[in-house]
């Protein structure tokens, strides 16, 4: 894995956030997105996370979160718009 300079993130970072400024919908755009958002830091997102990962939320039925990386990052994304509690109580 090639680490990139500050000056290269920042500049992924700023193509990224004019890409992605229109995003609206989770369920069409949030892997292509996360993909995206990772290769930002020069990281391949298959190599360090998985979609859609099976948990037992707090009232014990199932449900998934949008991507866990094992002990460094748990990723829950609402669409624009969208009540935000929802995604608190998993």
């Amino acid at each position: 894995m090639t680490i990139l300079s500050w000056n290269e993130i920042k500049d992924r970072a700023l193509k990224f956030s004019k890409e992605w400024a229109d995003t609206h919908n989770e369920e069409a755009d949030a892997k292509p997105f996360l993909d995206a958002f990772f290769n930002v830091f020069g990281i391949t997102r298959k190599r360090v996370g998985t979609f859609e990962h099976k948990v037992k939320k707090i009232d014990d039925a199932n449900g998934y979160i949008d991507l866990l990386w094992k002990g460094v990052i748990l990723i829950e994304m609402k669409s624009r718009g969208k009540n935000l509690e929802r995604g608190k109580r998993k």
